[in-house]
């Protein structure tokens, strides 16, 4: 891998870019985010299926587990009437609360980097597992009022503790789920659109730039937008977490190689150790940093590469 032989250069953010990340949030690039409403990742859609086979699929596994535990709570003459509520309440409080364990999967998908940003998944746990056991009180309460009987409870607290762990473990299936879903749906897309020249579509609001992924040298990130550099000194705006563009490119060539950026590794020219592990990726003509935290990428670039592949 030879250097670049002229001074390479590091592109600055515009300051349109800088006054659009300065700008209000707005519910719909909220719910683009969140990958619910619209493509957060261009126009691929592979969010909002993730969000939504995956809630189809959780839905059906745990009413299925539910209906399970109704048969084995039940005994030979006994009211089914009590199972029932039980089971139906838990399902329906799992399948509200399953956007914790989402925003979860979004702020910090398994394979983020670096590692300790994970811990963001112990409040979130906490959090699954308080909207589960007050959901499921409230409409058991609810439920027998209307049958005209009273549904006895041994207190919030005790309930909490009791369905604590077993939260805990479904919070953490939720998110590998999402995060296998969210694979399996890329995989797919790879294999269903093969080419020499594929291309991605970069949405900034209404506007739609289509451009080949050979033509992007690197994605920065700046708060709640993305920048996309081309080759021709272009800069696409788009706003999306950078995590999620990780998802969508890392299996078309796109590495890592700090928490601000991503390479497309086709297109590195040359590597230029900076001293403590870091190094600058030359990349074309634009200069980007690589942190001694990303080994990974490290070791990915110094493989040998052909450019295009």
């Amino acid at each position: 891998m030879s250097s670049v032989p002229s001074e390479p250069r590091t592109v600055p953010v515009s300051a349109g870019a800088k006054e659009a990340w300065a700008g209000a949030h707005r519910i719909g690039d909220f719910r683009r985010w969140l990958g619910t409403g619209g493509d957060a990742a261009g126009t691929s859609g592979t969010l909002r299926q993730t969000f939504l086979y995956s809630f189809t699929v959780f839905a059906a596994l745990v009413a299925a587990i539910n209906a399970m535990n109704v048969i084995s709570e039940s005994r030979a003459g006994a009211s089914l009437f009590g199972p029932i509520v039980w089971e139906a309440s838990s399902w329906l409080t799992v399948m509200a609360f399953l956007w914790v364990p989402w925003m979860g999967y979004r702020l910090a998908p398994p394979i983020i980097r670096p590692r300790w940003k994970l811990a963001i998944h112990i409040p979130g746990a906490i959090l699954f597992a308080l909207g589960h056991v007050s959901g499921f009180i409230v409409l058991r309460k609810l439920a027998y009022a209307l049958a005209g009987e009273h549904y006895g409870v041994d207190g919030f607290w005790l309930n909490f503790a009791y369905e604590l762990r077993k939260d805990v473990i479904g919070y953490g299936l939720f998110v590998l789920g999402f995060a296998f879903i969210a694979h399996l749906l890329r995989q797919q897309r790879t294999v269903a659109a093969p080419g020499p020249t594929p291309t991605f579509d970069i949405r900034d609001g209404a506007r739609l730039n289509r451009v080949r992924l050979e033509e992007v040298l690197a994605i920065g990130s700046a708060g709640n937008y993305v920048e996309f550099v081309l080759r021709d000194g272009r800069r696409l705006m788009m706003r999306s977490p950078l995590s999620a563009l990780e998802e969508e490119l890392g299996p078309r060539g796109f590495v890592r190689t700090h928490r601000s950026w991503l390479v497309n590794a086709t297109q590195v020219t040359g590597l230029k150790p900076e001293g403590s592990g870091d190094y600058a990726v030359e990349v074309d003509a634009l200069t980007v940093p690589l942190s001694r935290r990303f080994p990974e990428a490290l070791a990915r670039l110094k493989a040998p590469t052909p450019r295009g592949e």
